[in-house]
């Protein structure tokens, strides 16, 4: 028998989101006359005909504050179901516009600092931004079997250290694992960073960890979201991409962009291969991740990258 039953119009939406260097970000009201007037959101609106989606959050921007994008880039895309309409949101971050925000449509705006959001209630579909929005810009794995446990632990201790760490030690057994990622997270927490564990949902409770970090062998097994508060996956392209954002993950990791020593003569995805991928699905933030430096955090992010993940350059 053949469902006849109509498919939903989806509506396309762009909404940006004004950055501050720190992290900061920028949340507006829903004017009076809207849907859910008076809840909180990120500025945008309604793609029209004939327009790019940069051309279409120009104008938004224009039309609801009275500012002039100039630098802004692709980040993610999510499908939100109301009661009156589907909409499929592309977020952009922008990060530098002239002149300063004015409520145009009788609106109010609020700056927040990073991984907070003080004012309610809340537009349903940016649950998941926010969580997002909390992810530093550089992402550090640890290489012990390379450097050494002393010189990861040593750098966890200076200034400036890594605020999520991904614990990758295959070579060590479970003891020495637990021990590890023991001595990880005590120095992580204690400055409030974040610390997962390359493995899978079966994670020994004894480890003081804040979510799991699957593999893209992992990720294909899976069947549900594992029970941490944070879920990451590696991923190699748009399928497995596709798959994180089912799976409910918080974020990706997408590589590798450069040649590295870890996958000799696998050809890099090259940046144009990157965004290529997040294109064409890219639900959740993601991390570049393939021979780069804290140098190319801008580079990635112009591709539509949320920041990059090292291993050797995170510990010099």
């Amino acid at each position: 028998m053949i469902d006849e039953t109509p498919t939903p119009r989806i509506i396309e939406v762009v909404a940006g989101v004004l950055m501050r260097p720190d992290g900061g970000y920028m949340l507006g009201s829903r004017p009076e006359g809207k849907p859910y007037a008076g809840y909180w959101e990120f500025p945008g609106g309604k793609v029209e005909p004939g327009e790019s989606f940069e051309q279409a959050l120009a104008r938004e921007l224009d039309e609801e504050m009275g500012i002039r994008m100039t630098r802004a880039s692709y980040w993610l895309t999510r499908v939100h179901h109301y009661e009156h309409a589907s909409v499929r949101l592309r977020f952009f971050r922008v990060w530098e516009w002239q002149g300063e925000p004015r409520p145009l449509e009788g609106q109010r705006f609020a700056w927040m600092a990073p991984g907070t959001a003080t004012v309610e209630p809340m537009l349903p579909a940016n649950g998941p931004i926010l969580k997002a929005l909390s992810l530093p810009f550089l992402f550090a794995v640890t290489c012990a079997h390379l450097l050494g446990e002393a010189a990861i632990l040593r750098r966890l201790e200076t200034p400036g250290a890594p605020g999520i760490v991904l614990v990758r030690e295959s070579g060590l057994a479970l003891p020495a694992l637990a021990r590890f990622t023991a001595a990880v997270a005590e120095r992580v927490h204690d400055y409030g960073g974040r610390v997962l564990l390359h493995g899978d949902a079966a994670v020994p409770d004894r480890l003081a960890v804040d979510g799991v970090h699957l593999s893209a062998r992992g990720l294909a097994t899976c069947a549900t979201r594992p029970d941490w508060p944070w879920v990451g996956a590696s991923v190699h392209n748009a399928a497995e991409l596709a798959r994180a954002g089912e799976l409910g993950c918080d974020y990706a990791l997408l590589g590798h962009v450069r040649p590295t020593d870890s996958h000799p003569g696998e050809p890099p995805l090259g940046w144009e291969g990157f965004s290529a991928v997040l294109a064409v699905a890219a639900p959740l933030p993601v991390f570049a991740l393939g021979g780069l430096t804290t140098r190319d955090v801008d580079e990635a992010q112009r591709h539509g990258a949320h920041g990059v993940a090292m291993m050797r350059g995170a510990w010099a």
